[in-house]
């Protein structure tokens, strides 16, 4: 791999730099200009595998800032080093997309190339065949004439004139042979040329294919590239799992410190009360002391007044001579418990700066782990944005899983044992597992939501897909399940609870709020909104004002709704309604409308179960009054009614004919799934009110997305089998790369805007 690639049509040169013990060659791998606090660096295999291994030799393992030191200087080594393989990441996906339009114009330019020597070899065909005629022509007329002249000759050998004539002739057909011939020499010359253009042609054309597996090549480092980011992400989440047990082991430490501070601050009240009441019994003997000398003296000079108080004064000098070795027993007691206060204070001195590392090293830990999840979270956004970049590449339909929690009364102790989500790199958080018949059944999609997933996180993933619609895509979203699954709550969610609402009224606050936003930018934009339902394959508007037109007692709309497909990839409804709304308010109004229009009934698998497909289409027509830019978005979100069994949902009847209906045009969607799969030349879009509706979301150049919904009760399994296998077939489909439907404004246009 060379060390300096191409950035913006610019040769980007490497920069070798120290790290470790190492030096970096320029042959290790691309480089990145990106300013850090190391300067602009570059890793090779080795590098990363020695940053990856090393291990931190500290001096003392009590010396908490030196590991601080260390671990830091670590984090940042590791931080210059991922943000290296994400600069690198950027620059294989331009030099990517560069090499993908390199290849488009090649495969066009040999496809012209191809076009006009074909049309170059059939018009030498033609006039090799004109030619060809020509001679054969000549050919008769020479044998003609030939004929005649012997007949000349035999019968009418003295007419010379004649004769001389018929000389002349022969002599003129021979010249216009002899120009047949060249002519024919000529041609045949030129189709050598040809045939030496058409073999340069080949060689081209086997060139670009050389060329085209070169571009597979570097994709696949580019795929290999990815999954190194992966292995890392891996080894950050680890590094992060080691910090937080040093930073649980380093609250364990501060804690056992907080304790032991109290120990010696409660010794050190204890001493401090021992010693103040040893300072009043030292004043109190001193006080005895002092009167007792008093009274010694007192009693010495009346001791040599009065030989008869002798036994006295001697009994005084003993109590003052034991009341002086209680006085220095008590100024010993004194010293020493003024020592122990000093090593008492200078313990806690010490356990005090103590507390305050490990503070201020706690501190430091918990950035670096707020830091740790940041880049982790970063890196994650960055992985989910390339995964999208090569779906909408390879043009795939995205699948989205989700399984919806157990309501009361469902039998849940086979739960775990019937569905499971494996917990490996590679599959966490896309990938489902459903046991059927003791036989495990391994499915992966772009995306899975367990029970306890709300939805929020539902909106969360598909936020930026509706985005797009904004910025001039065509968009479809649909669900997909069983009856029961949850597919409409996912859609519409629960009326009445704001924390509960579906994607619909969540796409639709999203997109109002960014159209606020963009107003600053220049851009304004229209929305207009129409609702119908297919209710056994008859369409029906839902925003229709006219009751009768709505719904009739035979199941059959009054008007007819034809439904075309312009030559843009757009779909029209014939008399269906259409209404220009201005806030997410009025949306709400119209959902709630259609909503009370939508059939539906109750089976046993269902209190309240949609009897048909629900289509909310939103148009967005937008202007840029500074650059004179249009765009034309339009957001698809489906409701499809539940597949079921007649066996468990007991229908008769309506409920009967609604059921046949529903399984009848969601069997025509398999098909046309099957047939876009094998990528077959008919697909049958027009078996179904639905599939043909949907046309151009599953055959033209539209984002679209299914959910397929899961009931998790172990009686649907094998019905939940099935939705699995069929969604796995929807994601496997290739239905083009989307195009963004955008232009500038006719200068018709401007002027009288302006």
């Amino acid at each position: 791999m060379v060390g300096a690639m191409a950035n913006n049509g610019r040769i980007r040169s490497a920069f070798p730099v120290t790290n470790g013990s190492k030096d970096l060659t320029p042959n290790s791998a691309p480089a990145s200009t990106t300013g850090s606090e190391y300067g602009p660096v570059e890793f090779t295999r080795e590098d990363v595998e020695t940053l990856l291994n090393e291990r931190i030799k500290y001096k003392s393992k009590f010396n908490y800032k030196e590991r601080c030191e260390n671990m830091m200087d670590y984090i940042k080594r590791l931080r210059l080093c991922i943000r290296w393989f994400q600069e690198l990441e950027l620059d294989y996906a331009f030099e990517q997309e560069k090499l993908k339009n390199a290849l488009e114009l090649n495969e066009k330019h040999c496809t012209d190339m191809e076009v006009s020597l074909k049309n170059k070899e059939e018009e030498l065909n033609m006039i090799i065949e004109e030619l060809r005629k020509n001679f054969e022509s000549v050919q008769v007329q020479l044998a003609r004439e030939q004929t005649e002249k012997l007949a000349a000759n035999d019968s009418l050998g003295k007419e010379k004139e004649a004769r001389i004539s018929v000389e002349k002739a022969q002599a003129g057909l021979t010249e216009e042979l002899g120009k047949a011939q060249g002519d024919l020499q000529t041609a045949n010359q030129r189709i050598q040329s040809v045939n030496d253009m058409y073999k340069l042609l080949q060689e081209y054309n086997s060139s670009l294919q050389l060329y085209n597996s070169k571009l597979q090549g570097d994709l696949d480092e580019a795929h290999e590239t990815i999954k190194r980011g992966e292995k890392e992400r891996t080894a950050i989440i680890e590094n992060i799992g080691n910090l937080k047990g040093q930073f649980s082991a380093l609250q364990d430490q501060l804690a056992a410190s907080k304790a032991s501070q109290e120990d010696i601050m409660k010794q050190k009240g204890e001493l401090v009360n021992e010693i103040s009441s040893l300072k009043v019994e030292l004043q109190q003997v001193k006080d005895d002391r002092d009167r007792h000398l008093v009274e010694v003296k007192t009693l010495q000079t009346e001791a040599t007044k009065y030989n008869d108080f002798k036994d006295a004064i001697t009994e005084l000098e003993t109590t003052c001579s034991s009341q002086s070795t209680q006085i220095r027993q008590l100024q010993d007691r004194l010293v020493s418990s003024e020592r122990r206060l000093q090593v008492s204070d200078l313990s806690t001195f010490e356990k005090m700066n103590e507390y305050e590392d490990q503070k201020q090293s706690i501190i430091d830990l918990k950035s670096r782990v707020e830091e740790a999840e940041l880049k982790l979270v970063e890196g994650e956004k960055l992985r989910k944005k390339l995964h999208n970049t090569i779906l909408e590449l390879k043009g795939n339909i995205r699948v989205f899983c989700r399984v919806r929690p157990l309501l009361p009364g469902e039998n849940n102790g086979d739960e775990g044992k019937t569905i499971s989500y494996p917990t490996s790199l590679e599959a966490l958080g896309r990938g489902i597992d459903l046991m059927q018949n003791a036989q495990k059944h391994a499915f992966t999609f772009d995306k899975v939501f367990a029970p306890t997933a709300s939805q929020e996180d539902v909106f969360t993933e598909i936020s930026q897909l509706v985005q797009s619609a904004l910025d001039g895509y065509k968009v479809c979203i649909f669900a997909y399940g069983q009856t029961g699954s949850g597919k409409t709550y996912t859609m519409m969610g629960r009326p009445g609870n704001p924390e509960e609402k579906g994607l619909i009224p969540r796409c639709l606050e999203q997109i109002f709020e960014t159209r606020q936003s963009l107003r600053s930018q220049g851009w304004k934009y229209e929305l207009q909104v129409s609702m119908l339902e297919i209710y056994n394959e008859t369409i029906r508007d839902l925003l229709s004002t006219n009751k009768e037109a709505v719904r009739t007692d035979n199941g059959v709309s009054p008007q007819k709704h034809a439904i075309k497909h312009d030559a843009s990839g757009n779909t029209h409804v014939a008399e269906l309604t259409i209404l220009d709304v201005k806030s997410s308010r009025e949306v709400s109004f119209l959902l709630d409308h259609a909503a009370r229009n939508r059939s539906v009934g109750k089976t046993q698998m269902n209190e309240q179960s949609s009897r048909s497909h629900f289509v909310f289409t939103l148009r967005i027509s937008g202007v840029n009054e500074s650059t004179e830019q249009q765009v034309q978005g339009v957001l698809n979100l489906i409701d499809l009614a539940g597949s079921e069994r007649l066996s468990k949902s007991g229908s008769t009847g309506d409920r009967l004919k609604e059921t046949q209906a529903i399984n009848k045009s969601l069997s025509s969607l398999g098909d046309v799934i099957f047939a876009l799969a094998k990528k077959e030349d008919h697909v049958p879009f027009r078996n179904s009110k639905l599939t043909y509706l949907l046309q151009p979301c599953l055959g033209g150049d539209a984002k679209t997305l299914m959910f397929v919904n899961i009931a998790p009760e172990s009686s649907s399994t094998g019905e939940s089998l099935c939705s699995l296998r069929f969604a796995a077939r929807v994601n496997a489909c290739e239905i083009g790369t989307p195009r963004r439907q955008t232009n500038i404004k006719p200068l018709e246009n401007r002027l009288s805007l302006g």
